[in-house]
């Protein structure tokens, strides 16, 4: 049985698509359905279909089809969300549109080259896609609210996994749980004062006529904005270093701060623009360096740990409490994936250095202290520790709870949702070109 389509999962790729072929591409536009108020157009089949197909899927009429009915339910929805009178703030849109023209930006590599690409400056890529992702964003709060109070019990859980063909039960990757133990080197009070200094001659150069951008890609420590003269781009309260944010928002349009000390290490930030609560900065950022010594002596120290866990006279757990600077001393150093918020990881979700290293422990095993650098960039060490490894295999109740306890979940919310536009259906008005009745639909549109 088809699924109803997750707009939450799928709107990231639709819209880099958009992206990448809407420019591009000359459709002859019609209507081919309306759905109360909404209209679907030739363009919106003809834009998805082709994303499809560049991810892989056979194209033909088959794939239309499933795509056009995907769009009626997407229609359905947002008809609903007019009922109901959900709105969604411009500021919850223009967030939104910002952090998806982050990513592209880092995809593509700069604000100019996307803008080369797309033959439009990045304002008028934001007109462009701001009805689309406000369209979006009511689809999910429609969505969120249909299946809002579902749950599933352990018995409806196992029922959905016995439910499963035997020769459909998916394969579970490998999944490594890990933890580390992480020294950072102690940085001298001489090294912190000339990184101050170096810094206060960079703000002096910018008062007195050198270019903040320039002098951002030349010298900023923060690979992430440099490129981009310092520019992050718009925020909101809460989203970046508090003690950043004291100082930005105090700023006028132009004028630079003195120096902010954050976990980053050490800034000068130039405000650019503010729209009410939220603002787009530049910012220089210079990171203290350990010394060759420093960072010897945090080895060393770690070696000392190294062989406390070995010999037996201290647990990891219990090491990590005590010597790690990182806080997940508190958790027995168990690393968290970014990706999942769980402590798994699958192979392809480690970054090269720990792969290389854990890819040669056995569970239970403890590496050598090796150098990484932390979440914001500062040199470190640390010892890794493979708690354990499960080996790929088909999924099972007894070690995959937690999977097949969600897949039951959206099972369930997925035959609400269904069942919630089966009668939706009957008191909407829907009107379809005949050129789409063929279409072998899940739904009875007509």
């Amino acid at each position: 049985m088809k699924h109803l389509p997750n707009y939450s999962k799928h709107i990231l790729l639709v819209l880099l698509f958009l992206f990448s072929f809407r420019g591009h591409t000359q459709v002859v536009d019609q209507v081919v359905a309306i759905v109360g108020q909404h209209i679907i157009l030739t363009s919106d089949i003809e834009s998805q279909y082709l994303q499809y197909v560049v991810e892989g899927l056979s194209g033909g009429d088959a794939l239309k089809c499933e795509i056009f009915e995907e769009l009626l339910v997407q229609k359905l929805l947002l008809q609903q969300a007019s009922i109901d009178s959900l709105e969604v703030s411009d500021a919850q849109v223009e967030a939104e549109m910002e952090r998806r023209l982050r990513f592209f930006i880092r995809q593509i590599g700069s604000e100019e080259k996307l803008e080369a690409y797309y033959q439009k400056s990045i304002q008028e890529i934001k007109n462009e896609f701001m009805p689309f992702i406000r369209e979006q964003l009511k689809v999910q709060k429609v969505q969120s609210k249909i299946v809002e109070d579902i749950r599933i019990t352990p018995s409806e859980v196992r029922n959905f996994f016995r439910s499963i063909p035997e020769d459909s039960l998916p394969m579970v990757d490998s999944e490594l749980v890990i933890g580390h133990i992480v020294k950072k080197p102690e940085i001298s009070e001489e090294v912190i004062q000339e990184t101050r200094n170096r810094l206060n001659t960079y703000r002096q150069r910018i008062i007195d006529g050198d270019d903040f951008a320039v002098m951002a890609v030349l010298y900023s420590d923060d690979p992430g904005s440099s490129s981009r003269g310092g520019e992050l781009g718009f925020y909101s309260r809460g989203e970046l270093y508090p003690e950043f944010e004291a100082v930005a928002y105090g700023l006028a349009p132009g004028e630079i701060s003195p120096i902010v000390e954050t976990k980053a290490g050490y800034h000068i930030i130039q405000m650019i623009e503010r729209r009410g609560e939220r603002i787009n900065v530049r910012h220089i950022l210079l990171q203290p360096r350990p010394s060759t010594q420093d960072l010897a002596d945090a080895k060393n120290l770690l070696n000392s740990v190294y062989d406390l866990i070995n010999t037996g006279q201290m647990s990891f757990s219990d090491a990590a409490l005590e010597f790690s600077d990182d806080p997940s001393k508190k958790n027995s150093g168990i690393i968290v994936n970014p990706m999942t918020l769980t402590s798994r990881f699958k192979t392809d979700e480690l970054e090269p250095s720990m792969f290389f290293v854990v890819d040669n422990l056995d569970p239970g095993e403890i590496s050598k202290p090796v150098p990484f650098r932390t979440q914001t960039g500062r040199q470190a060490y640390r010892i890794l520790h493979l708690k354990s490894r499960t080996e790929p295999h088909i999924a099972n109740l007894r070690e995959d709870y937690d999977k097949i306890q969600e897949l039951a979940l959206q099972n369930k919310k997925q035959k609400v949702l269904q069942n919630w536009v089966e009668r939706k259906i009957q008191t909407t008005y829907i009107n379809i070109i005949e050129n789409y009745l063929g279409c072998q639909f899940q739904n009875q549109w007509q």
